[in-house]
């Protein structure tokens, strides 16, 4: 690398940086106003599932793993916060644990590390392989963890956990108050989304993306290429957990939907419709199913058809996803 090249590799970060910034600024107003104009358990939803895109992003985008199974994450960390917000109590065997109803900041953090937990499980098992062995790995794993969420008591089978207390945020802050509760979710989506931009823009997000352009050379430098794999797939899986325990307090159940592999399947949808291996595709894209499910709900079934058409429509028009292209054609960092 020469002299010249250096700065002008700075002025090309530094003008990266700023666009970020401003597309960031842009994004937390509208999401702050947007609550007088559209429903806002509609937003709250919506924004669960664009950290959950996010988080899925990380992985696929990022470090090239594609998961079938990210839902796993999903379902678990929910059912995990929300039986923790209601009961806290678990029966292991003999072993009885008794902690009592959370909070909900508490319940979500314990779904969270729940969530890492079994991403640290399944991640040393699935990423012994690559390409499509380890995506039908991921799968398998989520189709036990469904079955598990199926039979185990705590769960309650196809009824889930219905009637979960919103309780009150550190203690003062309550979040039965629609609005209250809209806010607080948007805070915990900015903190993810938040920590995933840094990951991304780290050394670590670095070794990531060689790994995912040439792991061969990456390991030939140096790289212990599964351990950054398994590394960001916790991550991934911690993220993941975020978004479903909050959504858990925020819908007031946790069920067997949200660790169904079609779960799976509908992140991997947000995610390319957005822009895969964008920082803020998977947001719009997030939006754009969760608004397609909502407001087409009167078709039935047709709206899996209609989902159907839209991605192929996206995929042929927009090769790079919706925001991938916005940001080619514009020259900008998106």
């Amino acid at each position: 690398m020469t002299a010249a090249t250096i700065p002008a590799s700075a002025a090309l970060d530094a003008k990266k940086r700023r666009e970020e910034q401003i597309a960031f600024v842009v994004m937390v107003a509208l999401l702050c106003i947007a609550p007088a104009m559209i429903y806002p358990f509609f937003l709250m939803q919506a924004l669960c599932f664009a950290l959950f895109a996010c988080a899925f992003n990380l992985l696929i985008g990022y470090v090239g793993l594609l998961s079938f199974g990210h839902a796993m994450f999903l379902g678990w960390a929910g059912y995990i916060s929300a039986h923790m917000a209601k009961v806290g109590t678990f029966a292991l065997g003999p072993l009885v644990l008794n902690f009592g109803p959370q909070g909900p900041v508490t319940a979500i953090l314990i779904g969270v590390a729940g969530s890492a937990l079994l991403g640290v499980v399944t991640g040393a098992l699935a990423i012994r392989r690559q390409g499509i062995y380890f995506a039908m790995i991921t799968l398998a794993l989520s189709q036990m963890i469904y079955f598990f969420c199926l039979q185990a008591p705590f769960t309650h089978g196809e009824d889930g956990i219905q009637g979960v207390p919103q309780g009150k945020a550190f203690g003062f802050i309550d979040l039965s108050n629609q609005m209250t509760m809209y806010f607080f979710v948007l805070a915990v989506f900015v903190v993810g989304f938040l920590v995933i931009h840094r990951i991304i823009n780290s050394p670590f997000g670095d070794v990531l993306k060689s790994i995912r352009e040439n792991e061969p050379r990456a390991i030939s430098l140096g790289y212990k290429a599964d351990q950054y794999k398994l590394a960001a797939f916790v991550m991934s899986a911690a993220l993941v957990g975020l978004a479903g325990a909050t959504k858990s307090i925020v819908a007031q159940n946790a069920s067997l939907t949200d660790v169904h592999f079609s779960m799976s399947g509908e992140v991997v949808l947000m995610t390319l419709v957005g822009g895969l291996g964008t920082i803020f595709g998977p947001i719009v894209g997030a939006f754009i199913i969760v608004a397609m499910q909502n407001y087409l709900a009167g078709f039935g079934q047709w709206v899996t058809v209609i989902q159907g058409v839209i991605f192929v429509a996206c995929v042929l028009a927009f090769r790079r996803g919706i925001v991938g292209e916005i940001a080619h054609r514009f020259g900008i960092s998106l």
